[in-house]
C-alpha cells in the first residue's frame, strides 16, 4: 500500500484552485513570538530570549538563511508545512493513541429495549456509512465554504477523501500514514466488526451488490452468535494497538512472523472502518462516564480490547446505549468526524430503518472470524499492553459539564465573538485554579489553502492576562467599567490572532518550518530552538478546541502534557457543553476544580456584562469579532440553531434510535477536534515541538 504523498494527483473537489499557504515574514513572526511569550516568562528568561531572537533574525543571520530555504520549499510544494506538521503533530509521537491522541464523539445515550434494537441500530448506522462512502467515492460531497470572516472562500476538501482509505501504520521511530488506493487492487468492500475482543470480516458487497439493511442485520446476528462460541475465542489482540507506538510496532513485527496473523492484519488494515459492538459497561452512564468509555473502552475488564486504534473511524455501539465514534486523528481534522457523524445521525432519523426483506442475497455466506496464532511471547506482550491501558484508564480525570446559564446568543448580544469570549473564560478559569498564565493551544483551520490543516491561536494573550488579573484581584481596585473594557480588549486581541491564524499568518507553523529546514540542512540546532522559552512556548498546558455541532452530541479528548488540561467546548444557543480532561497522576491538576472555576468565571463575566456600567458602544474590532464568531476549526452558520433544554433531552430518551437532531435546514459545520499538537506531550521531555 502506498504511503500518502502530499502531492495529490487528482482534483479533489476544487482545491486545485485554492491558493498556496502563505509564508509569514521572519520579522513578523519574531515580533509576535516575543509578544506571545513575554508575560509567560520571568524577566531574566525574557531578556535572554529577546537577545537570542534578535541574533536569529539579524540581517545575514541564520534566520534569513532558513527563511530563504522555506521560500524555495513553498515554490516546490503544494503546501510547504504539511509534511513537517504531520510528522511533528502525529507520526513522530510515540505516545499511545487512546486518550493522548484520538478524540471521540459521544452520541446521545440510546435506549435499547432488547438486544435486537442494539443490532438494528448498528445495521442502520452501517447502512448510513455505506451511503456516505458512496458520496465520498463519487466526489459528490458539496464543497465547504468559509463563513464569518472571509465568507464564501472555498475550503480544501482533501481530508474527506481519506476517511475510508487510510491507516496509521506503527513504526519504531515514526508512524506511516498509508493510503489504500491502488490502480491494481480494487478498494476493499468490507468492514471489521469487533465483539467480545474478537474481529469479524463483514463483507458489505457480495456478488457485486451492496448489502441492504436487513442483510446487514442478519450478518450482525451471526457475528454475535459466533463470538459466543467459547472454544473458538482468540486473545484480545486489539489491546496491542492501545500501546505506545514504538511498542506496538515491535509487537506487530512479532505478529507478522505467522502467515495467519499477516492475513488478519491485512484484512483489518484494508477495511473501510470498524464497528465495535460493546458489552454493557456498568450501571452509571453519565456524560462523563460515556466520554471516558469512548476514549479508552474502560480498559481490559470492559471493552478496551474491543478496538483497533490505527483505523481512522471506529463506530462504538454499546448494548447499554453508550454509543459514539473514536477517530485516529492523523488523516483528517474533526471536520470529518463532525460532518460524517452528523450526516449519519440525520440519516438515521430521516430514513426509517429499512428492514423489509427486499431482493436479498440468498443464503449469505457467514462473516469470517479473524484468527491469530499466539506464541508465549505475544501473550506476554498482551499482558504488558493491558497493564499500560489500565494505568491510562485510572489516570484519566474527565469532567463533562453542560453549562445551562447562557449560551452564545447572550455573548453575541454583548457584541463579542462567542469563541473569543469562551477562550477568555478558559484563561480566567486556569488563572483562578493555578494563579498563573500558561501557553495555550487553540486549533485554527487553514483549509482556505491547498492541503490546509491547522495552525495555533495562542489564546494566552497579554490582554487576557490583564483581564483575568482584574477579575481575581481581591482588593477590587478595578471598577466594573474598567473590567468591561479589559474584557473587550481581551476578546478583540483573541479575534485579531484568530484572523492571523486562519489566513496563514500565525507563528507556530512558521517556527516549525524554520526548525525542520535547519535539521534538513544538517545545521546545528539554532539557539532559538534550544532556548527555555521555546520549550515553555510549546508545552501546551491548556489544549483547547471549539467543536460545535447541530446534532445533540459532544466531542472530548485527553490532555497533551502530563500536567495539562484538554478543554473541548460546544457552544449552543442557550448552553455550552464543556469536556475537560486532565491526569490524576498530576498533583497540579483536577478537572472538577477547573470546571468549578470555569463556571464561576462564566457567571462573573455574565454579571459584568449585565452591570449597569456597561453602556459603551462596540468598537470596529469588537464588531469584527462578532462577525468572525467561529473561525477556528469552524466555519459555521450559527444563527439558526434551536437549543435543547435538559427537559427536552429527558423527553427524548425513549425513542430508538434516539438521535436528537436539530432543524434540517441547518448548514454544515466545519468543526475540528484538533487536540493541539498531540506530540506536545513529547515536547515537555525534549523541547522538539512547535
Amino acid at each position: 500500500m502506498p504511503v500518502l504523498d502530499r502531492e495529490p494527483s487528482k482534483d479533489l473537489g476544487g482545491e486545485d484552485d485554492l491558493p498556496k499557504l502563505p509564508l509569514p515574514s521572519l520579522t513578523d513572526t519574531m515580533e509576535m513570538y516575543l509578544k506571545c511569550m513575554k508575560h509567560l516568562l520571568t524577566e531574566e528568561q525574557f531578556n535572554k530570549t529577546q537577545n537570542i531572537v534578535k541574533q536569529f533574525g539579524a540581517p545575514g543571520g541564520v534566520g534569513e538563511l532558513l527563511q530563504s530555504k522555506l521560500e524555495e520549499r513553498r515554490e516546490r510544494k503544494a503546501n510547504w508545512v504539511y509534511n513537517y506538521w504531520l510528522n511533528d503533530m502525529y507520526l513522530n509521537n510515540r505516545l499511545a493513541l487512546p486518550v493522548n491522541s484520538s478524540p471521540a464523539m459521544v452520541f446521545p445515550l440510546q435506549n435499547f429495549r432488547a438486544p435486537i434494537d442494539w443490532l438494528r441500530f448498528a445495521a442502520h448506522l452501517i447502512s448510513g456509512v455505506l451511503e456516505y462512502k458512496t458520496l465520498v467515492d463519487a466526489r459528490a460531497l458539496p464543497v465547504d465554504y468559509a463563513r464569518g470572516q472571509l465568507a464564501g472562500t472555498p475550503l480544501c476538501m482533501e481530508q474527506y477523501y481519506r476517511l475510508f482509505t487510510s491507516y496509521r501504520l506503527p513504526g519504531p521511530e515514526r508512524d506511516t500514514l498509508v493510503a489504500q488506493e491502488s490502480s491494481v487492487m480494487p478498494e476493499p468492500e468490507h468492514i471489521i466488526v469487533a465483539f467480545k475482543n474478537q474481529f469479524f470480516v463483514l463483507d458489505v458487497v457480495i456478488n457485486f451488490r451492496k448489502l441492504n439493511e436487513r442483510d446487514l442485520l442478519t450478518q450482525l446476528e451471526k457475528i454475535v452468535k459466533m463470538a459466543d462460541s467459547e472454544e473458538e475465542q482468540h486473545p484480545p489482540i486489539g489491546l496491542l494497538t492501545s500501546d505506545g507506538r514504538t511498542e506496538w510496532a515491535a509487537s506487530r513485527s512479532v505478529l507478522m512472523r505467522e502467515s495467519t496473523n499477516r492475513d488478519s492484519l491485512d484484512m483489518i488494515e484494508r477495511c473501510l472502518c470498524l464497528v465495535c459492538l460493546d458489552d454493557p459497561s456498568g450501571p452509571e452512564l453519565s456524560d462523563t462516564t460515556r466520554a471516558m468509555l469512548m476514549l479508552h473502552g474502560g480498559g481490559v475488564a470492559k471493552n478496551g480490547g474491543n478496538r483497533w486504534y490505527d483505523k481512522p473511524m471506529q463506530f462504538v455501539i454499546g448494548a447499554d446505549g453508550c454509543c459514539g465514534v473514536v477517530c485516529e486523528h492523523s488523516p483528517f481534522e474533526g471536520i470529518v468526524l463532525v460532518q460524517c457523524t452528523e450526516y449519519l445521525l440525520k440519516y438515521m432519523i430521516g430514513s426509517p430503518s429499512k428492514l423489509v426483506r427486499a431482493a436479498s442475497v440468498s443464503e449469505l455466506p457467514a462473516p469470517r472470524r479473524l484468527r491469530w496464532k499466539c506464541t508465549p511471547e505475544i501473550h506476554k506482550l498482551l499482558s504488558s499492553s493491558a497493564d499500560k491501558l489500565q494505568r491510562l484508564v485510572r489516570n484519566l480525570d474527565m469532567n463533562v459539564h453542560k453549562f445551562y446559564n447562557y449560551g452564545k446568543e447572550f455573548i453575541k448580544k454583548q457584541k463579542m465573538s462567542p469563541d473569543a469570549y469562551i477562550q477568555v473564560a478558559l484563561q480566567l478559569a486556569y488563572y483562578r485554579c493555578h494563579g498563573r498564565p500558561v501557553a495555550t493551544y487553540e486549533s485554527a483551520s487553514i483549509r482556505r489553502f491547498k492541503e490546509g490543516r491547522v495552525d495555533n491561536i495562542r489564546s494566552a494573550t497579554p490582554e487576557a492576562l490583564a483581564f483575568v488579573k482584574a477579575m481575581t484581584d481581591g482588593k477590587n481596585s478595578t471598577s466594573d467599567m474598567e473590567k468591561m473594557e479589559l474584557l473587550r480588549g481581551a476578546t478583540a486581541a483573541q479575534t485579531k490572532f484568530t484572523i492571523l491564524a486562519i489566513t496563514g499568518m500565525a507563528i507556530d507553523n512558521h517556527l516549525l518550518g524554520l526548525r525542520e529546514i535547519a535539521q534538513e540542512m544538517k545545521m546545528e540546532k539554532p539557539e532559538i530552538f534550544k532556548d527555555e522559552a521555546y520549550l515553555i512556548s510549546n508545552q501546551f498546558i491548556l489544549s483547547t478546541s471549539q467543536v460545535p455541532t447541530t446534532v445533540e452530541m459532544f466531542c472530548c479528548y485527553g490532555p497533551v502534557v502530563p500536567n495539562g488540561y484538554g478543554a473541548c467546548y460546544n457552544p449552543q444557543s442557550d448552553h455550552i457543553i464543556f469536556s475537560v480532561s486532565s491526569f490524576r497522576e498530576s498533583p497540579q491538576t483536577c478537572s472538577a476544580d477547573f470546571v468549578k472555576c470555569l463556571v464561576q468565571g462564566l457567571l462573573d463575566m455574565r454579571d459584568l456584562c449585565n452591570s449597569k456600567t456597561n453602556n459603551g458602544s462596540a468598537s470596529t474590532e469588537q464588531r469584527q469579532g462578532e462577525m468572525l464568531e467561529t473561525h477556528t476549526q469552524t466555519e459555521t452558520n450559527w444563527q439558526n440553531k434551536t437549543p435543547q433544554s435538559p427537559s427536552d433531552l429527558i423527553k427524548n430518551q425513549h425513542t430508538v434510535p434516539q438521535v436528537l437532531v436539530k432543524t434540517p435546514e441547518q448548514t454544515t459545520v466545519e468543526a475540528q477536534t484538533q487536540t493541539a499538537s498531540q506530540v506536545e506531550a513529547q515536547a515537555w521531555k525534549n523541547g522538539s515541538k512547535s
